[in-house]
Formats: C-alpha cells, structure tokens, sequence
C-alpha cells in the first residue's frame, strides 16, 4: 500500500509518514502544498492521498479543491482528508457520485494510532473514514420534512456510528447493545431513511452517505 501526504506543516507530514512506515504503508511522497500534491498524484499513482482541507497560498479551500481534481481524474485513488476543522458542505462535496474510498478526520481528535492507520487503510481500499463531528453535521443538517427527523435518538446514534464506517459488531460494542437489537435498529434505519438494503456493511455505510450527500 503506497500513501502520499499533502500538508503545510512540516512536522504534521513527518509525523504522519512516521506513523505509515511503521505501519508497513510506503509513503511515496509528502508535499506542502495543493499543486505539489496533485503532480506527485499523477505521477506517483499512490491508492491513497492524506490532505489536508486548508492549504497555501491562501489557507482556503486549496486541499479540498485538489481532492476533487483527483477524484475526478484519479478515481481509483482513495482521499483522507486530514483537517483542524469540520466542513461539512467539503464533506458532502467531495463524496460527489462515488462516496468510496473517501473519508474526513480531524487532526486534533485523532486520539489512536491504530484507529488512524486502520482509517487510511480503509480509506485506500475504497472504504470510508469519518470522524464523529463530522457525521454528527452531515446527519443533524435540518430540511422540510426530513425522514432524519423520524428517527429514535438510539436510531441516530446507530446511524452516525454506521456512517463512522462501524460494522454491527463494532456498534454493538460501542453501545452495548446485542447484535439482534442492532440489527432490529439497522432495519428500522433504512426503512425510515427509504434506503435498500445492501448486502454488506460497506455497501450499508456507503448508501447512508450518499444519501446524505443528495439530500443535504
């Protein structure tokens, strides 16, 4: 697995190709800025790009803008976005029509080594990634007559966690709540949310938010 890590801070791109080499992921370039990390893209070819939203010369939106260029010509490279703030129109943006292989931490929550290195794995292998404020903006966005609003709060909670990229097990886990009852939640989700059934927990996590990226 080849990563490559876009952010202006120098110490932040050590640390983190750190982290990956000690994980057995080859970091195969770590640049400073959004133009930098898009040619390093094109040529590198990595399965997954670690950026952060806010980069130079303005301190914007110039990571998020060089996220969807890759996404858009790169799709088979997974985008971890790394940032200190919670944007959710970037989020729901960049999952565009294809959610996978995306995913959205905050630096300063990123509390575990193994929950950040299993993110950027999961991310590479087409998966999704999101950090919990992230998902509580995305599913607590107000519209008229939104089915959110039909859900039980223990039915939020299942949501956010499945939309985290948890499976049952891990909900369950997380809850304390047995795997028949998680499953009873999950059905109960997706009828409320008039979302088809998949057959998976991937395919599961990836039509709740791209649920949420239409209707947001």
């Amino acid at each position: 697995m080849r990563a490559v890590i876009a952010d202006d801070s120098l110490l932040l791109r050590e640390g983190v190709a750190r982290v990956l080499a000690d994980a057995g992921i080859e970091v195969a370039a770590s640049v400073g800025d959004a133009d930098a990390l898009r040619r390093v893209v094109a040529t590198e070819k990595p399965d997954v790009a670690i950026v952060d939203v806010r980069m130079p010369p303005t301190q914007t939106d110039e990571g998020s803008r060089a996220a969807e260029a890759i996404r858009e010509r790169h799709p088979e490279v997974g985008i971890l976005m790394l940032s200190q703030v919670v944007e959710a129109h970037t989020a729901l943006r960049l999952f565009g029509d294809r959610p996978e292989g995306f995913g959205y931490l905050l630096k300063d929550r990123v509390l575990e080594i193994d929950d950040f290195v299993e993110a950027v794995k999961r991310v590479a292998r087409g998966g999704t990634a999101m950090d919990p404020q992230v998902v509580s903006q995305l599913v607590g966005k107000h519209r008229k007559d939104d089915p959110i609003d039909e859900l039980s709060p223990r039915e939020r909670e299942v949501l956010e966690l499945m939309a985290e990229g948890r499976s049952n097990a891990g909900i369950c886990a997380k809850l304390f709540l047995s795997s028949k009852t998680v499953e009873t939640h999950v059905s109960s989700i997706f009828s409320k949310l008039r979302l088809a059934q998949a057959p998976d927990d991937h395919r599961r996590v990836l039509a709740v938010l791209a649920y949420l990226r239409a209707e947001g």
